[in-house]
């Protein structure tokens, strides 16, 4: 009797050891799933702060639409643009809010442009675009680096327009710009390919063109609203394996001063000396209107120019009055069609709603007096013209701008007048509409 009752205890605790360890086991999982689940709940307030935090940050804050408000440029007349300090910032800076990446600045403007011209036999009329948006980032208080994009034929350095037509094929878009700046006080420099340093008019530099290489511009202030600018340039033009590269070195020196309360004056001298060792990366666009031997420029180009320029302010702050002469020789010509010069009377101004302007011009460009590859490209004839030029500008609104151009000119000498009569006047009239940002 007391075996059997050995026997029975012994098995009730044969039985009662694994279910205390099952017990055990079962209360480490829900130990463990009780952290896993503290873990989880960690995590979701985790990402319930980063939502928010992100929200935050890309939430766009109303800006007033003063703040949108950018200056609008006077448009070219016919082969000329209103003489100007050259812009050495490729963007003009965002609006407060706009843009939540501290240090960009993003800008841009699309220009819809009508064209007509008038030639005996062959009138045409069409339509073009033009869209350009442009960026820069400040590295540092005085590093940045910027960059652009824009409509047009990559090939083809003075236009940036795009014809309507080919059976609504997409337009091309290329990287126009790409450089770093480096300003400290006065001293502003680039590397890459950058917005033009130069004060300029349309005859020797188109506004589309955007020099590549390295370049400088120094301001200084000399008392009394006087200002002395210096400017220099290396602009590698053609990259050869074998032969010499093409590339140019220039130089420029601008002063301006006040000659009374209403009037300033203002005298600039340059010196562009281009040596055109390689051709190999150039095409018809870049030889345009200059004369060739052997496939190759006949002229050497070592360009020498002079800008006067007379503001009066006398009328009225929205009706300055102001002129313009430039002179361009070509020391290096191998023909006497050797010098341009371009004269300009504007009236007005077109920076504000309401503004306008009104400018005249007339031109005469020899054969080989300018480089055409970066001249302007207002008219069919790059070089060998006499032009008449009337324009109005009109600024209906803040950020946009209309152009009425029109452009009256004939081939100045008859010996490189090519298919055209020297005697028949050409007439080219431009109607645009431009939304800048």
């Amino acid at each position: 009797m007391q075996t059997g009752r050995t026997l029975l205890a012994a098995t009730a605790l044969s039985l009662a050891v694994p279910a205390y360890a099952q017990d055990s086991r079962i209360d480490a999982l829900e130990r463990q799933l009780a952290a896993q689940q503290q873990r989880i709940d960690q995590l979701e307030t985790l990402v319930t702060k980063q939502a928010d935090l992100l929200q935050q940050v890309t939430a766009p804050v109303p800006t007033p639409m003063a703040a949108l408000a950018t200056p609008t440029l006077s448009a070219p007349v016919a082969g000329s643009t209103p003489l100007a300090s050259p812009q050495l910032a490729a963007a003009t800076p965002a609006p407060d809010g706009a843009f939540r990446i501290p240090g960009i600045d993003v800008s841009g403007d699309m220009r819809v442009r009508q064209e007509w011209n008038f030639v005996d036999g062959r009138d045409r009329s069409r339509t073009a675009v033009r869209a350009r948006v442009r960026a820069s980032y400040a590295v540092s208080d005085k590093f940045s680096v910027g960059t652009q994009i824009a409509t047009g034929d990559p090939d083809d350095p003075n236009s940036t327009d795009v014809t309507l037509g080919n059976f609504v094929d997409d337009f091309t878009v290329s990287l126009d710009q790409a450089w770093i700046r480096y300003h400290s006080g006065g001293l502003t420099a680039y590397a890459g390919k950058f917005p033009q340093i130069f004060q300029r008019t349309d005859m020797l530099w188109d506004g589309d063109v955007s020099p590549q290489g390295v370049a400088a511009a120094y301001s200084a202030g000399l008392g009394s609203g006087a200002k002395l600018d210096a400017r220099g340039i290396y602009f590698v033009i053609d990259e050869a394996a074998v032969a010499r590269d093409s590339d140019m070195l220039g130089g420029q020196l601008a002063l301006s001063s006040p000659l009374g309360s209403d009037f300033k004056a203002g005298i600039t001298g340059s010196y562009y000396h281009y040596r055109l060792g390689s051709v190999v990366g150039s095409d018809a666009g870049d030889f345009r209107g200059n004369l060739l031997s052997a496939g190759r420029y006949l002229s050497d180009f070592h360009l020498i120019e002079g800008i006067g320029t007379l503001g009066w302010t006398g009328p009225s702050e929205r009706w300055p009055i102001a002129f313009t002469a430039d002179y361009v020789r070509n020391l290096g010509a191998a023909v006497s069609g050797d010098t341009a010069f371009n004269l300009e009377l504007a009236a007005g101004r077109a920076a504000k709603p309401g503004d306008f302007r009104i400018a005249y011009n007339f031109s005469e460009v020899e054969v080989d007096s300018v480089l055409a590859a970066f001249s302007h490209d207002n008219i069919d004839l790059s070089t060998n013209y006499r032009l008449h030029g009337l324009g109005l500008s009109y600024v209906p609104a803040s950020n946009l701008q209309l152009d009425l151009l029109w452009y009256h000119y004939r081939p100045l000498d008859a010996v490189y007048a090519g298919s055209l009569q020297p005697s028949d006047w050409l007439d080219r009239i431009r109607l645009a509409f431009m939304v800048s940002f």
